[in-house]
């Protein structure tokens, strides 16, 4: 501390000039009387340098502190970056042998994935050929379709059990000839019928084949509903199969050319007017339900797509007349009987046409519902022969008479609840178009001087079907009408169809049989009975008891109710005198069928 004191107080004296500059003999003279003021003032200074020298020393201290507290932190920021070093020269040591050994690794895992790609190729093309194998075992155990030189022919159709019991007997099987409902005065009005029967199974067969731009389809379909001159049901049964379709289709550029026996183009289908959609009532009946429109004949149609959305088609297809007169002198020839040698039925009659049908269609999905508009156009002739009532009759003078007949139809078709539920409309309206009606009634009927007259018709069908994944629910309403077309011969009396002259009075009294052989039923005398209408309503249920892979099993019933009206005629009902003669009958018919259809 002396130490410190003493330096100070050098610096002290070197800082003050004046004292350092006074000469000994001043400085003599006057320390006597200064002395004791020095010595107090130095004492006071000496003690205030040490509080500061105290202060410092402790700033000192501090400073230190502070100091040894950053070197200790210098330090350990200096391990830290030591250990940071050192773990980053491992870690670059690692990373080094990382990215050698990942090299290593990466060229054996692409060697590896080589490997797995051959062997999932490897494995891939095995399982295909295990499944083209399963599939040429399961085809030779149980084939959808058969392929032959890049032909895909596909079987098709069912085996059937039917069963029809009516309340008044037609002497028909599982089809009903509408137009025969007999009136009350028939004995076949008072008996019933029960037939069973396995002719409508049906048989086809669809061959389709793919050229560039092109598909070409063949269809054929079958069924035994046709009889022979041998066929009965005495005790073999036998019945002929009968074609039901046969045509071949070229498609392509969305044209489709169709030519054979097919449903005719006047026939409703469900989509487009593609052949096999035809919108078939549900029917166990093969003669399907009165007010449907259809024909099954030969046909050439050329239909054009629209983008799926409209389609346009022309048909040119078999024709045929069908005609029914009272009355009418001999002096018409509409056609003959068929000829043996020419291959036709010696039983059917067969007109001499002059020229095919013409059927016109245009069919529309605009998104909800399927709809069409078609239209018939149809030639009808006959030879007349106008001196075969003179009093020479001869054909001298005799010519050829043509009359032009046809109609226009619409249908409408609705599926709604997820295609649980089918509503659809039918009509058709014209003249001479009532072979194309499911009742058969006539296109045309005869003049008293031999000339054709054309009988105007119309024909009306209402369905509703109802469907889930078991069962099918179906009703039906249909009705076809034939024009009262009548003439009056130069005698007075009635010709033509429907005549209010023709005498009706006996319909409805029976007669005794017409033979002793007991299949002779006796006609009803004074009984002309024209169809005015048929109306027919069907409630039917089809059950599936399976459906899947191995086919469909279903059962049905079916009962319908018609009724045939007449025009009216001469004759009172027995008892009502001031009601003319319209003689009806009616029909209840129950149906049954058990089906099994090819998958």
């Amino acid at each position: 501390m002396r130490q410190v004191v003493g330096a100070l107080l050098a610096a002290l004296m070197m800082a003050c000039p004046g004292f350092a500059q006074t000469s000994p003999s001043a400085s003599a003279s006057k320390s006597a009387h200064r002395g004791k003021v020095t010595s107090q003032t130095v004492s006071a200074q000496l003690d205030q340098m040490q509080k500061a020298i105290e202060t410092q020393q402790q700033q000192i201290q501090r400073l230190q502190q502070q100091v040894q507290s950053r070197d200790a932190v210098i330090q350990q920021l200096q391990q830290q970056m030591s250990q940071v070093q050192s773990s980053s020269e491992q870690a670059g040591q690692k990373a080094d042998a990382a990215a050698s050994q990942s090299a290593q690794q990466g060229e054996q895992f692409a060697a590896v994935r080589n490997d797995v790609s051959d062997l999932k190729a490897n494995s891939t093309n095995t399982v295909l050929e295990l499944q083209e194998t399963q599939k040429r075992i399961n085809g030779l155990e149980s084939p959808l379709a058969i392929h032959v030189k890049g032909i895909t022919i596909t079987p098709g159709g069912f085996l059937a059990a039917e069963t029809v019991w009516r309340q008044h007997a037609l002497a028909s099987d599982i089809n009903t000839p509408f137009n025969t409902i007999p009136f009350s005065g028939s004995s076949q009005n008072s008996m019933s019928e029960f037939f069973a029967t396995g002719r409508q199974s049906r048989v086809s067969l669809l061959a389709e084949g793919k050229l560039k731009e092109a598909k070409l389809t063949g269809y054929v379909e079958a069924d035994w509903l046709s009889a022979g001159v041998t066929s009965n049901n005495n005790e073999s049964n036998s019945y002929t199969m009968r074609q039901r379709q046969l045509w071949g289709q070229a498609a392509l550029r969305g044209w489709s050319f169709t030519g054979g026996q097919m449903w005719s183009l006047v026939t409703e289908t469900k989509k487009g007017l593609d052949n096999r959609t035809e919108a078939l009532p549900m029917t166990i009946d093969p003669q399907y339900h009165v007010g449907f429109s259809w024909a099954r004949q030969y046909g050439f149609r050329v239909v054009k797509d629209f983008h799926d959305k409209m389609w346009l088609g022309f048909s040119v297809e078999n024709p045929q007349t069908t005609l029914t007169s009272h009355g009418n002198a001999t002096n018409f020839l509409v056609g003959a009987a068929g000829a043996g040698g020419g291959l036709y039925n010696l039983n059917a009659n067969y007109s001499f046409n002059s020229a095919p049908d013409l059927v016109f269609k245009a069919a529309f999905e605009p998104g909800i519902g399927h709809y069409e508009v078609f239209g018939i156009l149809s030639q009808f002739r006959d030879r007349v022969f106008p001196n075969a009532t003179a009093g020479t009759p001869s054909a001298v003078g005799a010519f050829n008479d043509s009359r032009t007949g046809g109609g226009v139809g619409a249908n409408a078709r609705w599926s709604v609840m997820n295609k649980h539920i089918d509503f659809g409309l039918h009509f058709l309206g014209g003249e001479g178009i009532g072979r194309y009606g499911t009742s058969g009634l006539p296109d045309v009927t005869v003049r008293p001087d031999g000339t054709l007259a054309l009988v105007r018709s119309y024909q009306s069908l209402g369905t509703l079907e109802l469907h889930s994944k078991m069962w099918d629910v179906y009703m039906n309403a249909g009705g076809e009408y034939a024009g009262r077309t009548a003439f009056i011969n130069s005698a007075g009396k009635g010709v033509g169809y429907g005549s209010p002259l023709f005498n009706n009075a006996g319909c409805t009294t029976e007669i005794i049989p017409g033979d002793a052989k007991g299949f002779t039923p006796g006609s009803l005398a004074n009984c002309t009975g024209d169809t005015r209408n048929i109306i027919e309503g069907t409630f039917g249920i089809w059950y599936r008891l399976y459906k899947g892979e191995k086919g469909t099993l279903q059962f049905g019933p079916q009962y319908s109710y018609i009724v045939r009206h007449t025009w009216s005629g001469i004759g009172s009902l027995p008892g009502t005198p001031f009601i003319s003669g319209e003689p009806q009958g009616t029909e209840n018919m129950f149906l049954t069928s058990f089906r099994y259809y090819l998958p």
